[in-house]
């Protein structure tokens, strides 16, 4: 029988990378819009990665010391 909390887990990674995809995307967008703020854009967006990669690994950490 599949552990619930490992697929809870595997869920939350998900809802993780597609944040990460629409945080991309959406700065993708803003910088086609306004190419003279790339700079700007670029690292917000490098921050928003960061604290949302830092999520994904806590979650994967969790899932290992669940099993």
């Amino acid at each position: 029988m599949m552990n619930l909390a490992i697929l809870a887990l595997g869920i939350a990674v998900l809802g993780v990378s597609l944040g990460e995809g629409f945080l991309v995307a959406n700065i993708a967008k803003a910088a086609a819009r306004q190419p003279e703020l790339f700079g700007k854009l670029q690292t917000l967006m490098f921050t928003g990665v960061a604290f949302i990669e830092g999520t994904f690994f806590i979650l994967l950490a969790s899932t290992f010391l669940i099993k």
